[in-house]
Formats: C-alpha cells, sequence, structure tokens
C-alpha cells in the first residue's frame, strides 16, 4: 500500500485465501435516518442527546461492523419537524463539521419529497456545490381517494407531529396542489444532479410507468422495488436494484415486501444494503452462500463492488486491485460471524481492532 491505495493484490489477495475482502460500503438506508443512528439520538422514547454524542456512536458502530462508506440518509420531507428542510439543514452542517474526525467515510444522501417545493433553490446549490453525494426522489404523499393509503401514512404521520383532524386534513389538502410544481422542480434536481455527478436514487417503485420515469430521469438505483416486475424491468433499463440485508437474513420481509432470497434466486438484485440493522450487511453475503443462492465471491459483491459502481465511486472503491482505496477486513474465519471481524482498515490505517 502507499498513500492509502493498493499498489499490487496478488490472486491470494482477491480470492479469500487470505481471509481478506473488500469492505462492504453502506448505500441508502431504508429509513431517513438510519435506524442505529436514532437510537443513537433517541435511545428512550421522550429522549434527546446531543447530535455530536449520536453521530460518534454511530461512526462507531459503523466500522465495528466492517462498514467503512456510509451514506448519511437524511430526509427532506413536507411535515414539520424531524423530516422538515431545517432538520435536514441541521444534519448537513454537523455532517460537514465533524465528519472529518470519523473513522468511516461519510456521505450525504438526500432523500427529497416531491411535493417539498419550498426552498428548492437551497437544496439545487447544494447539489451543485457538492454538498450532496446521492439524492432520491420520492413520493410518499398518499392520494386523497386511496383511503387504505392514506391511513397508513396517517399511521406514521400521528407518530412524528402533533395535528388535529382538521388541521390534518387542511394539511393534506394542501399538499395536493403541489405536485404539478412538485415533478417540474424534479426534473431540474435530476438535471442538476446529473451535472454534478450526484448519484440518483428511486425509492419503492411499483410497476412499469415508475421505472419509465425513473429512466428519464437518469436513476442508476432503484430502492426497495416493491414486486418482481418492477425489478426486472429497472434491472432491463439499466438500473441497478438496491434491496435490504436485514430482509435476507432474516428470511424475508418485516413489512411484507418482496423476499431478497425469491429476488436473488430470481436474478433480480444488485445492491444489499445496511436498512435498519448494520451488522446483516457483513452477514448477509455468508448467508446468500449457505442457502446456495450465490457463491460467496459473487455475494460479496452486493455489498463492495456493485454499490461502488453504482454510486459512481467504482473507481477507487469496492475492489483489492492497484490504485484502489486500501479499505480492507481482516477476518480469522469465513463463518459470517461478526466475532471473526478482527481489522477493519480505512485508506490503509487501521480504525477498529479486536481484542
Amino acid at each position: 500500500m502507499c498513500r492509502g491505495c493498493f499498489t499490487c493484490a496478488g490472486a491470494k489477495a482477491h480470492g479469500f485465501r487470505y481471509s481478506s475482502l473488500p469492505t462492504p460500503t453502506a448505500v441508502p438506508t431504508c429509513s431517513g435516518i438510519p435506524a442505529f443512528w436514532i437510537s443513537s439520538l433517541k435511545p428512550r422514547a421522550g429522549t434527546t442527546f446531543p447530535l455530536d454524542l449520536a453521530l460518534a456512536a454511530n461512526d462507531a458502530s459503523l466500522i465495528a461492523n466492517g462498514i467503512t462508506t456510509f451514506y448519511y440518509s437524511i430526509t427532506d420531507g413536507f411535515e414539520p419537524g424531524p423530516r422538515s428542510r431545517d432538520t435536514v439543514r441541521e444534519l448537513l452542517l454537523a455532517l460537514e463539521a465533524l465528519s472529518p474526525r470519523f473513522s468511516c467515510q461519510a456521505r450525504v444522501h438526500i432523500r427529497h419529497e416531491r411535493v417539498n417545493t419550498e426552498l428548492h433553490e437551497e437544496l439545487m446549490g447544494w447539489l451543485a456545490d457538492g454538498r450532496v453525494h446521492m439524492l432520491s426522489l420520492n413520493d410518499h404523499l398518499p392520494e386523497l381517494d386511496n383511503p387504505a393509503a392514506t391511513e397508513r401514512y396517517l399511521a406514521g404521520l400521528r407518530r412524528r407531529v402533533t395535528m388535529d383532524a382538521a388541521e390534518t386534513q387542511r394539511f393534506l389538502e394542501g399538499l395536493q396542489n403541489r405536485r404539478d410544481l412538485g415533478d417540474r422542480q424534479t426534473g431540474e434536481l435530476a438535471r442538476q444532479a446529473r451535472q454534478a455527478g450526484v448519484s440518483l436514487s428511486s425509492h419503492d417503485d411499483h410497476g412499469l410507468d415508475d421505472v419509465e420515469r425513473n429512466r428519464v430521469l437518469g436513476t442508476s438505483i432503484a430502492e426497495f422495488p416493491m414486486d418482481a416486475e418492477t425489478a426486472s424491468a429497472s434491472r432491463e433499463a439499466g438500473v441497478a436494484v438496491l434491496m435490504g440485508a436485514p430482509n435476507l437474513v432474516r428470511g424475508g420481509s418485516h413489512v411484507g415486501a418482496i423476499s431478497v432470497r425469491d429476488a436473488i434466486t430470481g436474478n433480480l438484485v444488485d445492491i444489499l444494503c445496511s436498512d435498519y440493522h448494520y451488522p446483516s450487511l457483513f452477514r448477509a453475503p455468508f448467508v446468500a452462500a449457505e442457502h446456495d443462492l450465490l457463491p460467496l465471491e459473487e455475494a460479496w459483491k452486493m455489498v463492495s463492488e456493485n454499490p461502488a459502481k453504482a454510486a459512481g465511486l467504482g473507481a477507487s472503491k469496492g475492489q483489492i486491485a492497484p490504485g484502489f482505496d486500501a479499505d480492507l477486513l481482516l477476518l480469522s474465519e469465513l463463518d459470517g460471524s461478526p466475532l471473526s471481524l478482527q481489522s477493519t482498515l480505512v485508506g490503509g490505517r487501521l480504525v477498529f481492532r479486536r481484542g
């Protein structure tokens, strides 16, 4: 290694004989803020700890689970409170101030809701200035003529925001009127992201219309497509399909979505993400191999090489090869146990050692 990069890499280093692996890259998480991040910030209901303390705890958890590049997914929503632009701005400033001290390489992933039409130029500026590294274009606002979808949304809203029934109805009705402007702004954001080299993601796609819209926008990653048809069509359109590692490890989705084991069998998955449970990202490739879904070498690409390429980092991350960053895990056994992770290196620098 020289200056944090590999200068040579033989067949043994590539092939697991020395139990060394390119480190997992944690790409977008499911929730607006990763679940473990939330547990550091709000470990009990009604309690909130300082942001710097929560981010430091999250960084320590990441490297202890073999994650060396992490996208902090932040919801840029249309609700007041935790999913507001004010919260996004606070988190962005905190990450920019603290990330030079992190062991895990931190990147910013904004999950923008289409009907959040206020302060559009601010987000355009963040993209142009390189302050955002991934942009998801989401639409979680339910149509009011769909009672089931509306009630599902309201169940979550009531946990996040205090509004009476009349206020909630006015709130949702007002947002419906922003859809056309939101669609126009979405096109502008996608163009700005492409010009700035920021990777684009979609979220919870359902059906061929969503796939076609994503193709037009220039999406590179489809996060959590809702069914096999959508996942297949996304891959055919050249979009990398991302699913959750906890789904694979547990044997199914906790919300009744498509099974990742079935999706891998159907050749419908390119990338696994940490979602709400960091240790699952390390464990997932071994589960795929144990169930004869893929050889371990191929399964490991789903947490290293494939996400790096889809996120625009494929020239420097995800492989043990000359010129690539020396982000490396050293294992005592290839058994999938986190206890076998002995060391984590980032840029050739030791950042975690067990024992």
